[in-house]
């Protein structure tokens, strides 16, 4: 049985065998492989210096890197930001180990081992570990035995595997750094400015004019005798194609249907949330209240003046004015608040704690027990002798967890707020058992405990639906076709927005989170157009696809317009240069030709080459420095107006030094520093396809 279920497999592999030849008779081979590359492509999150991507690669190192980041905030990235940061740390690396490290080496550069224990562990520790939150003292100082223990608990297997996982990241970003440096280095050692570019920095600085000029301005009505040809189109396209990279877009038209609570959904909300507010204002569990009814719950938090600002400032002013009692009623367009104050306390912003942590059947009893043999010094020993807990050794003692926020807190340990200086206690988390002594804390501020009530208006089942219903008439009526859309969303009263997008965005005015809506629009051809596309369970698109532009280099016919529309100004401004020429030809006085062309003189002193005064047209300014003193000059075609003019002075000053000279250079020199990975990436054809799947 098992040999004849063998021979029937092998028969469909004998059938496809025997059918791809078939096949690649009827279909162009090439054209196989194109299919083949393209649906492998749209599954790579991009290439690197010839290298693919795949999405599940790249995610495994985001994983990596979110490990990292946990370590180094002690809390998970979940805000979209977060989660944003990790991917471009993660993509980053990938830049750096497939295309900089190696072009680096190509360089020649590279850092031995024993420059690396330099940098990580010996006299010259790289400032990405000396300004490590780890490896820094209460003072923000650092502190090599801090550094010592943790590579020695790193390397005798005693530490976390996550934290191996982060001295390997920290060396690693050690090395990369330090190649950069280097290459750095070489790149702005190349940038010398001999005696002969300094001395025309320093006189093109120095050298101002003081000009008297006439400017006729240039209208934006259209001259009808002024014409660009389409040959003239083809032929600026073909001389600046490189100018016109674009990456991959669609022009789309979409409707938007919000689902917001109607007048009756608030009005429903207002009085479920007043027939609570007594039991609210009364209750003895306010706990389980908010547990049960509101959108925020209980919090044991003091708060400070000012801290309820970011929940509501009426709240913040009730709660800042009285130490006891229940607001009244605060209603914030769809939401609902009621403060209850609840406790009032002076306390500390923050308070240096340390711990021992038992575990096991007994740990309460050996708690209670040691409890009682703390005096003095002999904390960090008792720590030492019985914590599970090897890692707290903040200050170089054993036992010490360091300072603690009521935001930066232990979950569990929010006692130690109030706790009495210098008295231990023993207190229980989902660690085990837990000795904890407060040893120093800030002045202490009047802070207060206060209960939150808040209610937001939602829509009802039937709100929604009727927001539904209306995007689902758009959909209906349109039938997928753009031909019919428009006149759909006239009949339905939908106002409909236009907009171009690329595979990045995810935002469609202030509405986020809407990748959906461009993933659907880069998945159909132009003239689609889509069912319901729901964002946030709160908006319902629906949307039409108008033209598709590939990445790359457009077609003429995708730019011809911005062509036209540059090569018409060009060509304008140099017809009205020549009729202004013919206008004022005899005239040797600069009145006389303010008079002629309708206009005035105007004056402008301290003209400077260099400075490009941003008051001044610019193509006017170059005409100024090259113009001889006391000569009318012009007209000259400028960007903004047409003019003409006289140099009527020149002055040379010194305050531009040799030494300022220098330093523009040294600017410049970092800023094209910064240019070289970008380079790099452009020339390697690093293509980042991250957009299309977060």
């Amino acid at each position: 049985m098992a040999v004849l279920q063998k021979l029937r497999g092998w028969g469909v592999v004998l059938s496809i065998l025997v059918a791809l030849p078939l096949l690649l008779f009827i279909i162009d081979p090439q054209q196989i492989m194109q299919t083949v590359q393209s649906v492998s492509s749209r599954n790579d999150v991009g290439k690197i210096n010839g290298k693919s991507v795949s999405y599940m690669d790249f995610q495994q190192d985001v994983d990596r890197f979110q490990s990292i980041h946990e370590i180094m905030t002690g809390t998970s990235s979940t805000s979209e930001q977060g989660q944003q940061q990790v991917r471009d740390a993660a993509w980053q690396s990938l830049i750096d180990k497939y295309l900089f490290e190696p072009e680096a080496e190509a360089a020649g550069l590279q850092v031995g081992k024993d420059e690396m224990i330099d940098l990580t562990v010996g006299d010259n520790v790289s400032p990405l570990i000396s300004s490590n939150p780890y490896f820094v003292d209460e003072n923000g100082t650092f502190s090599p035995q801090r550094l010592t223990e943790f590579v020695q608990a790193v390397n005798g297997g005693d530490a976390d595997p996550r934290f191996s996982q982060y001295w390997d990241y920290l060396q690693q970003s050690v090395k990369t750094s330090q190649l950069y440096n280097k290459y750095n280095s070489i790149f702005s050692a190349g940038n010398i400015e001999n005696k002969l570019m300094l001395g025309n920095a320093i006189k093109g600085n120095n050298e101002t004019a003081n000009v008297e000029f006439v400017m006729v301005p240039l209208t934006f009505a259209n001259d009808s005798s002024v014409v660009v040809s389409d040959q003239e189109i083809k032929d600026y396209y073909n001389a600046h194609k490189d100018l016109y990279f674009q990456n991959a877009a669609r022009d789309i038209e979409y409707a938007v249907f919000e689902v917001v609570p109607s007048a009756e959904d608030i009005a429903a909300q207002s009085a479920d949330f007043t027939r609570l507010y007594d039991e609210f204002a009364s209750t003895e569990n306010v706990r389980s209240f908010l547990q049960r009814n509101s959108d925020t719950q209980y919090s044991d938090y003091y708060y400070k003046t000012g801290e309820l600002n970011s929940v509501n400032g009426e709240v913040e002013a009730f709660v800042a004015a009285n130490n006891a009692g229940t607001s009244p009623v605060i209603q914030a367009g769809n939401t609902f608040y009621a403060a209850r104050i609840l406790d009032n306390a002076m306390l500390p912003d923050s308070v240096y704690v340390r711990h021992i942590l038992l575990q096991g059947m007994d740990a309460k009893h050996v708690a209670d027990s040691l409890v009682k043999e703390i005096k003095g010094n002999n904390f960090s020993t008792l720590a030492t002798l019985y914590s599970v807990d090897k890692g707290s050794a903040a200050d170089g003692e054993n036992g010490n967890i360091g300072w603690m926020t009521q935001n930066m807190m232990i979950e569990g340990f929010e006692s130690v707020m109030t706790a009495k200086i210098g008295v231990p206690y023993v207190i229980t988390t989902q660690y085990g058992t837990h000795i904890v002594e407060v040893t120093k804390a800030t002045k202490p501020n009047l802070k207060k405990k206060v209960g939150l009530f808040q209610k937001e208006t939602l829509a009802s089942k039937e709100t929604f639906n009727n927001f539904y219903n209306k995007a689902n008439r758009l959909a209906t009526i349109a039938g997928g076709k753009i031909a019919n859309f428009k006149a759909a969303a006239d009949s339905t009263g939908a106002y409909t927005h236009p907009m171009t997008i690329t595979e990045a965005t995810d935002t469609y005015g202030s509405i986020g989170h809407a990748k959906e809506v461009t993933r659907w629009a880069f998945d159909h051809k132009p003239g689609s157009v889509s069912p319901i596309i729901t964002v946030d369970n709160n908006y319902f698109f629906v949307v039409a696809v108008k033209d598709a532009h590939k990445e790359g280099k457009p077609e003429i016919k995708e730019v011809a317009n911005s062509i036209r529309s540059q090569l018409y100004s060009e060509k304008y401004a140099e017809a009205r240069k020549d009729a202004i020429a013919k206008e004022i030809a005899g005239l040797t006085d600069m009145q006389a030709i303010a008079e002629k062309l309708n206009s005035t003189v105007s004056t402008q002193e301290g003209v400077a080459f260099s400075a490009m005064s941003p008051t001044l047209d610019p193509k006017f300014i170059g005409a100024i420095a090259a113009a001889k003193e006391g000569e009318i000059c012009g007209p000259v075609a400028g960007s903004y107006g047409v003019y003409v003019f006289k140099v009527t002075g020149r002055d040379t000053g010194s305050y531009y030094t040799e030494d300022d000279a220098r330093n523009y250079n040294a600017q410049f020199a970092s800023y094209l520093s910064r240019m070289i990975l970008p380079v790099m990436m452009n020339d390697a054809n690093v293509k980042d396809n991250r957009a299309r799947f977060y």
